[in-house]
């Protein structure tokens, strides 16, 4: 049987998330995942494809606050309150007015580059792409869709072709499916998973920064796993692995849930 292995949430995009056993799934996704976010000053969208170091940065919610660490360094960021200053961000194609939260310089030392931190609040909604939307279909400062889920047997696959495993944190994956075949994903429309339904509307195409190390921040000098997956998993769209999906049913999902394909 399909079922739930695995569940990851990322506070901080581009920084070290952390597991759970059990998760709420809202419009956007994970609550709770990709909504605070990096900026340049001018309100881009910074991330580990230029700032490889980005994925050392460990980040937790607690309470209204968030928690990030690097080593033995350790900075507690309040919650910015939907009343406070805003700034237009970037994120690829779409624009919107985030929240800006205060860490006192704290990642600019750290990342060594000028920098905010911002936060999208109940009130900012940032549209998926109308190609692929269903309904009025949102999601927060990912890249592009609410949830990214992957196969183990997928991993595997990829492994045995690798001279050097990776593991799943290269890919960053909110749901991790156990009990099926390799790329059996690819085939999934609609699934369900505890209380909770998925649209499957888009491969995930992937980029420079399934290269870096995500324990030490690093490229890999030959450019694995990415070379590898060029090799047999490129598309018209570009190099696939892993799915995005829509949220069609808020709702609990826990690791060891069945996963049924309802189409």
């Amino acid at each position: 049987m399909t079922r739930l292995s695995q569940i990851h949430t990322y506070p901080l995009k581009s920084a070290g998330g952390f597991d759970s056993v059990r998760a709420d799934i809202g419009a956007r996704g994970i609550v709770g995942d990709r909504r605070w976010m990096v900026v340049d000053p001018d309100g881009t969208f910074l991330t580990g494809r230029t700032l490889p170091g980005m994925v050392r940065l460990q980040a937790r919610v607690v309470g209204d606050e968030l928690v990030l660490t690097l080593g033995d360094a350790r900075c507690v960021v309040p919650r910015p309150t939907p009343s406070g200053p805003r700034m237009t961000v970037t994120v690829w194609d779409d624009a919107v007015a985030a929240l800006v939260a205060t860490d006192g310089g704290w990642l600019a030392a750290r990342l060594g580059v000028a920098c905010r931190l911002v936060y999208m609040d109940d009130t900012l909604r940032r549209p998926v792409d109308l190609d692929y939307a269903i309904s009025d279909d949102i999601t927060s400062f990912a890249d592009g869709f609410p949830v990214l889920l992957i196969s183990e047997a997928s991993l595997a696959d990829l492994n045995s072709r690798l001279r050097e495993p990776v593991t799943m944190a290269h890919f960053r994956p909110n749901l991790v499916a156990s009990g099926c075949a390799a790329f059996a994903e690819d085939d999934w429309q609609q699934i369900r998973i505890g209380t909770a339904e998925f649209a499957l509307v888009k491969p995930c195409s992937r980029c420079i920064f399934t290269t870096v190390d995500p324990q030490t921040g690093a490229r890999t000098p030959d450019g694995e796993p990415l070379a590898t997956l060029a090799g047999y998993r490129r598309s018209a769209g570009g190099v696939m692995f892993g799915q995005n999906l829509l949220v069609t049913r808020p709702g609990h999902v826990g690791v060891s849930d069945a996963i049924t394909v309802l189409r």
